[in-house]
């Protein structure tokens, strides 16, 4: 006698999603924790009506309609995610106040690549994915309203139909374009940095990467600066400052900034980017301690910016990075 056949619980069918759709929470919230709750309320809402689900479309454009109802009304009531840069002009590389603390609920932050990029996806669609996470792309995308967003992400980067989008947003394909249009005038504004996507696998990337955590770890300032672009930028929220070009952050560095001297570098994947955990010596014993999520852009073959996220206490596990280094796990 054959087994019978049977059909996934509703609740591993759902989990298939998760990961597309942290990446589409992601792109429209600018946080990964914003996005991680969007999509537990959209599984937990979908489980509720799964009775109710009629099947007139596919599991996943259900989900998504309600991740994108979620969102929107996330987005409502939220203040618009920014970078450091969005907020004034460059400060000093020579302050020794470092100015104003602005609370995370303002700042576009980081993401793993492995929380948005769903496993085994086709290597053209990851380098897509990798480039539609870049933080300057997520940090443009919020100067859209929200349902522009939602229309932008659903049209450019997941590729629906005009009539798909149309259907999920109960609206018409007319407005879709309408509101495609007017996104696609708001990011030129915008201009996003390009920047290239990460490539484990490029031995130039590699190269450079490798000369910048020798540098970094033995604070060779001046091998620090051959890596990066005149006008290379570095920030650092939840701090306001941010600094441009050689000479202010090569001042900040050598200033208010040594205290990294001695630090040590842990490699992870953020928003497409190469990017590390950085850990500063101890101050209260041996080994090192959580100091900041570094996530770098480059752009031919050098660095463009410098993003140091200071949020260790949320931001380390989410990547995975442990909360301490002993002096055992280091070389």
């Amino acid at each position: 006698m054959s087994e019978a056949v049977t059909n996934p619980p509703i609740e591993a069918e759902l989990e298939r999603f998760r990961p597309e759709l942290i990446g589409y929470c992601y792109r429209m919230m600018g946080s990964a924790f914003e996005a991680e709750d969007a999509v537990q309320e959209t599984m937990i809402r979908a489980w509720r009506g799964h009775d109710t689900f009629e099947g007139r479309s596919s599991l996943r454009s259900w989900l998504y309609r309600i991740a994108t109802n979620v969102c929107l009304n996330m987005a409502g009531s939220a203040q618009r995610r920014v970078r450091p840069m969005d907020l004034g002009p460059a400060g000093s590389g020579h302050a020794t106040d470092p100015g104003a603390i602005h609370p995370e609920q303002i700042w576009v932050g980081p993401v793993p690549d492995e929380r948005v990029l769903p496993e085994g996806s086709d290597p053209a669609n990851l380098v897509a994915g990798r480039e539609s996470i870049r933080l300057a792309f997520v940090a443009a995308l919020q100067h859209l309203p929200a349902r522009q967003r939602a229309v932008l992400i659903l049209r450019e980067v997941l590729a629906w139909s005009a009539q798909e989008t149309a259907e999920l947003l109960d609206t018409s394909v007319a407005s879709v374009n309408s509101a495609l249009q007017r996104a696609r005038a708001t990011l030129a504004a915008a201009t996003p940095s390009a920047g290239d996507a990460f490539q484990p696998l490029d031995a130039e990337q590699r190269e450079l990467l490798g000369r910048y955590v020798k540098a970094f770890e033995a604070y060779d300032l001046r091998a620090l600066t051959t890596l990066l672009h005149e006008d290379a930028t570095l920030s650092m929220p939840p701090l306001a400052l941010w600094l441009h070009g050689h000479d202010d952050i090569t001042a900040w560095m050598e200033g208010t900034g040594s205290g990294c001297r001695g630090s040590r570098l842990i490699p992870v994947i953020a928003n497409g980017m190469p990017a590390f955990g950085q850990y500063r010596s101890s101050t209260t014993g041996a080994g090192h301690d959580p100091w900041a999520l570094i996530v770098l852009e480059i752009s031919d073959g050098r660095i463009a910016a410098v993003n140091n996220f200071l949020d260790t206490a949320r931001l380390f596990p989410l990547f995975g990075l442990p909360a301490h280094l002993p002096p055992a796990d280091l070389p």
